[in-house]
């Protein structure tokens, strides 16, 4: 394999990619939550037979309102952009949030928790006693030209790990899966065409090519070892945290001729690593506004659909009407004309509003 120059190494950005915390909040007030209304409102979409979530109105906040319930014994869902909240009326706690990665990167965790909590407030409901974190992602992106690694120059505490390759290249190292504490070394770039479709990362990053991410999942069992419940704990405690998962739990290495592989020396990105999380308070937070790469994104595959469309109509437009090939000026003029048959005005500003809406809630 290429070896990796250090002076090729750069870190593009760190940060939360994913948090789920509970919330034990109290009702206050003359106008709490109307558990009662949410129970209406979805049996009313089961009942219609929807497919689409309910877009509802809740304090300060727009959300959609998912027709069942969770699996874990929650009622409701809602959801925005920013989170996912299940909650229940009987619950103990009776508010569970999912933090989106892209609202993670556009608003940073802990603007995102006091988001949460003037929300609650708004629809009457103040927390009795403090949050407590059941999962935390946190990553590190790096530029990553070549990569001069595999399993086994990895040293690991965990007693699981796996590979999976790409297009015979590996992709993902992952080591402790299925535990309360997980590494993943992946190509995120390959994991965003492949699966996940954050092509706004692209945006943040600055290219779209040779990306590794250098990922952490966190369960609540190890989070309370370090005494880290609270969002105020995890901003204390996120550097020291992160340094002994890059230590103790695993870290990367650079095979040499001695047969006692606890004695290679640290890989340079690793070097690397250690370094960015020596300086964690000092880096900043990366943010971005995802939703227009996104949208940009999914408007250029409309396009490529449309244009396939229009050469179908110019094809059966030829076919019936015996007239030779037709351009596609031609070719947008013929189906608009049907278009304009099936246009029905008021049907059109609700349905162009409806999405509008639902774009901003995250449905892009």
């Amino acid at each position: 394999m290429t070896a990796v120059p250090s002076d090729n190494l750069e870190l593009l950005l760190h940060g939360f990619d994913s948090v789920y915390c509970a919330y034990f909040l109290a009702p206050t007030g003359s106008k709490p939550l109307d558990f009662q209304m949410l129970a209406e409102q979805q049996e009313s979409i089961r009942q219609s037979k929807r497919k689409a979530p309910l877009v509802i109105t809740l304090g300060n906040s727009d959300f959609l309102l998912k027709p069942y319930g969770t699996k874990s014994g929650y009622p409701f869902v809602i959801e925005n952009g920013d989170f996912s909240i299940q909650l229940g009326e009987f619950n103990k706690p009776n508010f569970y949030v999912q933090f989106y990665s892209q609202a993670l990167w556009r608003e940073s965790a802990y603007l995102l928790h006091e988001k949460f909590l003037k929300w609650a407030a708004s629809v009457g409901f103040t927390p009795y006693r403090s949050e407590s974190l059941s999962r935390v992602d946190y990553c590190f992106d790096y530029n990553l030209p070549e990569v001069d690694f595999d399993e086994d120059c990895f040293k690991s505490t965990s007693v699981k790990d796996s590979k999976h390759r790409g297009s015979r290249k590996p992709q993902t190292f992952t080591y402790g899966g299925g535990g309360d504490i997980m590494l993943r070394v992946y190509d995120k770039v390959a994991e965003i065409k492949q699966k996940s479709d954050k092509v706004w990362f692209y945006t943040l990053w600055g290219q779209d090519e040779n990306v590794w991410r250098i990922e952490w999942q966190v369960r609540k069992e190890v989070l309370k070892d370090f005494s880290i419940a609270t969002f105020d704990d995890l901003k204390m405690q996120i550097g020291d945290f992160l340094r002994y998962l890059s230590t103790e739990h695993t870290s990367l290495r650079k095979p040499t001729d001695d047969s006692n592989s606890s004695r290679w020396p640290l890989h340079p990105l690793w070097i690397d690593l250690l370094k960015q999380i020596g300086q964690l308070n000092h880096l900043g937070v990366s943010r971005i506004h995802g939703q227009n790469s996104v949208l940009e994104e999914r408007m250029m595959r409309m396009a490529i659909a449309v244009h396939g469309y229009l050469k179908q109509v110019a094809a059966v437009h030829c076919v019936q009407t015996g007239k030779p090939l037709i351009d596609v000026h031609e070719a947008l003029s013929v189906i608009n004309s049907r278009i304009q048959k099936l246009h029905e005005p008021l049907a059109w500003q609700a349905d162009v509003e409806s999405r509008i809406k639902k774009i901003g809630l995250g449905q892009w």
